[in-house]
C-alpha cells in the first residue's frame, strides 16, 4: 500500500506557497523543477510534471507497439537494427 503523506503550506498574498521538503522529497523536485496541479472536485493532486508528462504519453501510446507488429523483445531489436541500417546508408 502506498504510503500516505501529509503536510501544510501557507498560501501566501500572490497565492504562492512553499513546498514542504517531505513533500518536494516525495514528489523528487528541485529548485526549478515544475510540478502539475490536477482539479479533481474538491482536491488536488500534485505531481512532479516530467511524471505525469511520462505517464501521459505511455497511456497515449498503449496498444501502439502491438498495432504496429512489435510484439516481443526480437522485434524491437529487429526494428532497431532496421532504423539503424537505415541511417547508415
Amino acid at each position: 500500500m502506498e504510503a500516505i503523506l501529509v503536510d501544510n503550506a501557507k498560501v501566501m498574498a500572490k497565492g504562492q506557497i512553499t513546498l514542504p521538503k517531505d513533500i518536494r522529497e516525495a514528489l523528487g523536485v528541485q529548485t526549478g523543477d515544475r510540478v502539475t496541479l490536477i482539479r479533481k472536485d474538491d482536491q488536488v493532486i500534485m505531481m512532479n510534471a516530467a511524471v505525469y508528462a511520462m505517464r501521459m504519453l505511455q497511456t497515449a501510446m498503449k496498444g501502439e507497439a502491438e498495432k504496429a507488429g512489435i510484439t516481443s523483445d526480437e522485434d524491437v531489436s529487429a526494428l532497431i537494427a532496421g532504423m539503424r541500417a537505415e541511417d547508415n546508408q
